[in-house]
């Protein structure tokens, strides 16, 4: 990805500055061959720099020549002092913000002996100006990583936002198709397959059929439906082709997630094992895509009038009451559609507990 156009045009400010400063100075030492040659080999040793790019250990030693240059030059002559400021960007970029800070502090000491050293007597505009830049510029950097870092707040807000839009749309999408083969389901077993089973039962009660007309049409029958049961089978919802229980353990081998049963087993509608699955996806989606867990398990637990579900992990964690993402959201939603309940506690650092409880009837 390649950088903003506002970074790119204070990096192009920046050592702009550091050139027309270096320019002008030597413009001014032009008679001067010892100073004229420092200051172009500290142009070319900057120009170097510039090719670097991320290479951090290169770029510190390559920090560390110029100042040494900038500062050989201030035993030469003033008229490179004021090379300091934009130097003072280049410390604030390069190092962490304390030894940055502390290397700004070391310019600005040495811009003012510079001066000190060339000047009869020093005056107190040349001891508050470096002082002014190296605050200002201190303040400018400052101020820019906070808008920097306020810049990719938003835009992790806009990329989750994204994300979260895409999956609301899939779940819907989802929900439709799930709601439709149960329709389809129910149409094909109360029509289909009742009337199928009827014509089975009618040619079984018929009287024995010499010419074997009866014993083909009832194979027939028999074979269709078993053909409609098949259709009624694939029609239901994926991952449920065996108990809630088995479904739920299939999952947790899926995601590396310890699976236990509590209580005695017994039938559940299907709208709630369905539920009960999809929260049991959606909890585990969450925990392996946000919670960065070493373990987390799965229990259900059958009770006399409720079953309920819980899914713990040992992850980063988060505030419920400042983030509640759309994934709680949808689990809610799921719950309380069926008269159920769900609750949430964590904190940061200390994982999370997903409960989710579902009435029998």
């Amino acid at each position: 990805m390649g950088e903003m156009p506002a970074v790119w045009l204070l990096r192009f400010g920046l050592h702009g500055v550091f050139y027309v400063l270096l320019a002008v100075g030597l413009a001014r030492v032009s008679g001067s061959w010892a100073a004229l040659s420092a200051g172009v080999l500290l142009g070319a040793v900057y120009t170097v720099g510039l090719t670097l790019g991320r290479r951090r250990t290169a770029s510190l030693v390559w920090l560390a020549a110029v100042a040494l240059i900038w500062a050989a030059l201030g035993l030469l002559t003033t008229d490179f002092v004021w090379l300091a400021f934009p130097l003072f960007f280049v410390c604030l970029h390069l190092l962490p913000l304390r030894a940055g800070l502390t290397a700004v502090i070391a310019l600005t000491a040495v811009t003012v002996g510079t001066l000190a050293l060339h000047e009869s007597s020093l005056s107190p505009a040349q001891v508050v100006g470096p002082a002014i830049g190296a605050i200002a510029a201190v303040l400018m950097v400052t101020g820019y990583a906070a808008l920097y870092r306020e810049s990719e707040h938003r835009r992790g807000l806009i990329d989750e936002l994204t994300r979260t839009r895409a999956e609301l749309a899939a779940t819907q999408h989802e929900a439709g198709v799930l709601a439709e083969r149960q329709r389809l389901a129910r149409e094909i077993h109360d029509t289909l397959a009742q009337g199928l089973s009827s014509i089975v039962l009618l040619l079984r009660a018929a009287p024995p059929d010499p010419s074997g007309y009866v014993a083909e049409a009832m194979r027939a029958a028999e074979d269709n439906l078993a053909e409609a049961r098949r259709f009624v089978h694939a029609l239901t919802p994926p991952g449920l082709d065996g108990s809630l229980e088995e479904a739920l353990r299939r999952l947790c081998s899926r995601e590396g997630a310890a699976f236990q049963l509590d209580g005695e087993p017994y039938t559940l509608p299907r709208r709630s094992e369905v539920a009960l699955l999809r929260i049991a996806q959606g909890g585990l989606a969450n925990v392996s895509r946000h919670a960065g867990a070493s373990r987390a398990a799965l229990t259900l637990t059958y009770m006399e009038d409720e079953v309920a579900m819980d899914i713990v992990d040992d992850g980063r964690g988060f505030d419920p009451l400042i983030r509640s993402g759309n994934g709680l959201g949808f689990i809610r939603d799921r719950a309380t559609e069926l008269g159920g309940a769900v609750t949430v506690e964590s904190a940061p650092g200390l994982g999370t507990a997903l409960a989710v409880t579902l009435p029998v009837s």
